[in-house]
This record gives structure tokens, sequence and C-alpha cells, in this order.
């Protein structure tokens, strides 16, 4: 299992609005994780595999207790949602960089943090990150959402010296709950969110100071 980092783009929600959450789950991290979470992993180990596959790169389909035919159908349409937004991409740059699973570094804003974009396309005047959600438990919204906020600031951290972008393009992808979210930010305005949000905050989070705060980001 990989390294996690304490303050994840994943658990952002959470630490950002309770700062003090982050060193309180350190205490539980014995934690194995769940049936519900395995399943996940399969889906997206197969839609990599299959998007890699659709872009003529090598890969060896993965195998798994968690194979179905309703994961088959999901995959497959997550990735033919995946290549229709990369030849967007390719209409306005001739090679657009098409980066799947990528490791993302945001620390340079979040003390030691970092995660994983499950697709990232790069193209001249925007940046588009896309997350698949395999779960079909609650549809996820992707306006100002925090984890695609942080992959998006990783994503630039990456090609922003090299690419003219202007605009991060943010889309949630759940195939089992047929929803597709999609919102974007001026590189402007995530930087203002940076500064005036994001810094303060994992600030108090890496320290575990700040007040604890109920909300609907106690749920995962």
């Amino acid at each position: 299992m990989g390294r996690h980092a304490l303050l994840s783009a994943s658990s952002s929600k959470r630490w950002l609005n309770c700062t003090p959450s982050a060193r309180l789950e350190e205490q539980f991290t014995g934690d194995t994780g769940s049936v519900y979470a395995e399943e996940g992993t399969a889906a997206h180990a197969l839609a990599e595999h299959k998007l890699k596959r659709l872009l003529k790169r090598r890969s060896k389909r993965p195998v798994s207790d968690y194979d179905c035919d309703e994961m088959e159908e999901c995959t497959d349409e997550y990735t033919a949602y995946a290549m229709e937004q990369i030849e967007l991409a390719r209409q306005s740059c001739k090679d657009p960089v098409v980066l799947i699973e990528q490791h993302l570094d945001y620390s340079a804003y979040v003390p030691e943090g970092f995660g994983t974009g499950d697709l990232v396309i790069v193209a001249d005047g925007a940046l588009t990150v896309i997350d698949l959600k395999y779960g079909k438990g609650v549809a996820v919204e992707a306006e100002r959402n925090p984890q695609m906020m942080l992959y998006g600031l990783g994503a630039l951290e990456l090609f922003d010296a090299i690419y003219d972008i202007d605009t991060v393009r943010m889309t949630i992808y759940q195939p089992r709950l047929e929803s597709i979210s999609t919102w974007e930010i001026s590189v402007t305005d995530l930087r203002e969110w940076v500064e005036t949000e994001l810094r303060p905050k994992a600030a108090l989070a890496i320290n575990g100071e700040g007040e604890f705060r109920c909300g609907s980001w106690c749920r995962f």
C-alpha cells in the first residue's frame, strides 16, 4: 500500500473545515480500509489499463476479485469520456500532454501535500483534471471542490512554466450515479484561494491546531 499524505487531497474538505482532524485521524492509521475502497482501487486499475491501450501505450490488464459486467461497463463509459476530452484538447493544441494516474505534488502550498490525478490533460490555455469516482453512495460536485483544486495546483506546478495556462477545468466522473460534474476556475482565482484559505488552514492543520467543527465533511 502506498504512502498517504497527512493533508491529502481526498480528505481536504475535512481538514480545511475542521483543521485539527488530520492529526486526530493520525492516531487511527491501523485502519485496513474497506471492501468499497478495494473495489474502487480495482475499478481505477482497470480504467487506467483501458485508457492506456486506447492511447497505444503498453499495459497489462489487471485481474481482481471485483471484476464484473458492471465494472466493465462503467470503465468503458469513463474511458470513452476521457478520450472525448483528449480529442477536444487536440483541437486547440497539436500535442497535448496526457497523464494517467499522475503523482501531483502540491507541497509548495500544503506541507508534504501530494495526491494522484486519474487523468490530467495539459494544453495551451487550459489544464484539465478528471477524477473517476466509482462509488455509488453520494454524488460529488466539482464546483469549489478542494480535492480537485489541489490536483489542479499540483498539475500547475508541473506545467505552468511550460504552457500558457490561464484556466483549470475540473471534472468528477461518477458512472454508477450517471453523474458528470465539471467546473472551471481561472489560475488567478485559484491562486487567490491558496493565499486566503488554503495556506492559513493548512498551517493550522499540520500542527493539529484550530477548532473542531462538525459538518457534512465528517462522513468520509
